[in-house]
């Protein structure tokens, strides 16, 4: 596999598109008004500037604007680095969960955490703008490669629908089905979008489903590359593989269906073509190594990954927000890479309880705890309260620091095979009730745990992912998909659910997001998730 990052392709992108793609914030697909703005005709004149405007797909899970970090921002009405999308994306699938809490006061913001936000909560409102602004470059890119007079851009075409895919998932997952769908098929600007269907209906599954099934084909024109080749953080058939075994494991949340024999389908395909990395360093554990500034070198596992470089793509969301946002008190900022910390996130207590190991309290190596802090959490607004969480930093596998100080060079790993070994396991206790220990025991001699592997059980393996994949972006799809989100049996509520110290159950309402208040008003096609 060629390990050379797209990091390089990506400013580079951004620089000649600068003009030539407009913002989305209140409709899904917009046309320039700007008679200077650059066109099909003149922004593709040769194959590189084809490989240009996929790299700004790739670039638009990274960046937020133009010029980064701030300062020509794709979407208005919020700070800049708050709406970048691996930022609002990472929050909303871990501030209202068990694992996470933030101390920020600013507008929307505790909300978050607690659990009781509203449609008119801002940093919803950039986070559905976030998805519906790709999901648009992505239709454009489809509209202006339609006829492209290179063989080439067939490649480029295929991994323009993964993303576009990829983000629809985003749509489906956090929003639901009522969401507005359009494609490259559909007339710029000449109609209000509809939704894709009615409140947990299929259309929305059945067309991410059909788009991937279409890119990993041998027979048609439009294809990805095989799974575990390209370049690192491009999109192959191993990222849409694990795309589709997500999609069908989460099938009986989405649509009300069982789809685990086709999840089992994709997870073994995933897990035939990647291996778990085993090397660790003098510095780092193999574990620890998935989560720095290198990253990219761990390519057998990290199925697809989006880039940062502290260079080309600044920003102040992404891993750097990942990072600094995860230091304060009196954490050393050195030993994560970076100039200084910002005080915000800090894992609950709930999260800790996953790693405590029987009554003698043995702590599972995976648990990247700073415990300078005090466990409990009893003011969300202190950072000193709740363990800090050391998992992601700007430093290399050989212990030396990454490119600079301000902004982050980690890649943040979106699919690894250690997810697709867990979902395997979960699968097989589904389909038949039993499952074997074997996949997690890899994980757990990965890093030198000790002691018996338990029997498996729905409530050992949604603890067992949290120890696992804890801060990657999994744990509000998990808690749902195991019906432990908004209600539980085995998953008491943790500090600040519902807003109350303690915590507590909450409305069903909150399973999924709502769709912003302002578009739900600018377009009478589009219906409010109920009771919102």
């Amino acid at each position: 596999m060629n390990i050379k990052n797209i990091k390089t392709s990506i400013w580079v992108a951004i620089l000649v598109l600068a003009t030539s793609l407009t913002s989305c914030v209140h409709q899904l697909d917009t046309v320039p008004v700007d008679p200077r703005e650059k066109t099909k005709d003149n922004t593709y004149t040769d194959l590189a500037s084809y490989q240009q405007g996929l790299s700004k797909l790739y670039a638009g899970y990274a960046t937020t604007g133009q010029q980064g970090p701030a300062g020509d921002g794709d979407l208005g009405g919020i700070d800049e680095g708050a709406s970048q999308y691996l930022r609002r994306l990472w929050e909303a699938q871990e501030l209202p969960t068990d694992e996470a809490i933030n101390g920020w006061t600013d507008p929307g913001q505790p909300s978050m955490s607690f659990m009781n936000w509203v449609s008119t909560n801002t940093l919803i409102e950039a986070l559905y703008n976030r998805v519906i602004y790709q999901v648009t470059l992505c239709n454009q890119y489809l509209r202006d490669t339609n006829d492209a007079p290179f063989e080439e851009v067939k490649a480029y075409r295929a991994q323009a629908r993964f993303l576009r895919a990829f983000s629809y998932w985003h749509a489906l997952d956090l929003f639901g089905n009522i969401v507005p769908f359009v494609t490259e098929n559909d007339k710029v600007g000449s109609d209000l979008p509809n939704p894709a269907g009615e409140l947990g209906g299929t259309e929305l599954f059945d067309y991410i489903e059909a788009e991937l099934l279409a890119i990993i084909e041998t027979s048609g024109e439009e294809q990805l590359v095989d799974a575990n080749a390209g370049l690192v953080g491009q999109a192959n058939k191993g990222a849409a593989y694990m795309l589709l075994a997500k999609l069908y494991l989460n099938a009986g949340v989405y649509i009300n269906q069982d789809k685990l024999t086709e999840a089992k389908k994709y997870t073994d395909l995933v897990i035939a073509n990647y291996s778990l990395i085993e090397n660790a360093t003098k510095d780092y554990t193999a574990y620890e190594t998935l989560f720095l500034a290198d990253n990219y070198l761990q390519h057998n596992e990290i199925i697809f990954a989006i880039n940062f470089d502290g260079n080309y793509t600044q920003t102040y969301g992404g891993t750097t927000y990942l990072v600094c946002a995860s230091v304060g008190g009196e954490m050393d900022a050195a030993k994560f890479g970076i100039g200084g910390g910002w005080g915000g996130n800090r894992s609950m207590p709930s999260l800790y309880e996953q790693f405590e190991d029987g009554n003698e309290k043995q702590i599972d190596p995976r648990g990247m705890f700073f415990k300078g802090n005090k466990r409990e959490v009893t003011d969300y607004r202190e950072f000193t309260e709740g363990y800090g969480i050391e998992k992601f930093k700007n430093m290399k596998s050989d212990g030396s620091g990454a490119t600079r100080l301000d902004f982050v060079d980690t890649n943040f790993p979106v699919f690894r095979l250690a997810d697709a070994l867990l979902m395997q396991t979960e699968i097989e206790l589904r389909l038949s009730g039993a499952a074997s220990n074997l996949n997690v025991k890899k994980l757990w001699d990965r890093v030198g745990r000790t002691g018996a592997v338990p029997q498996i059980t729905e409530e050992f393996l949604l603890a067992e992912r949290a120890r696992e994949l804890y801060w990657e972006g999994h744990r509000r799809t998990d808690l749902r998909r195991f019906g432990q989100y908004t209600n539980g049996t085995y998953v008491a509520p943790w500090s600040y659910k519902g807003g109350v110290v303690d915590g507590k159950d909450v409305d069903s309402r909150y399973e999924l997001y709502p769709l912003p208040a302002s578009d739900v008003g600018a377009n009478p096609n589009l219906k409010q998730n109920p009771n919102y």
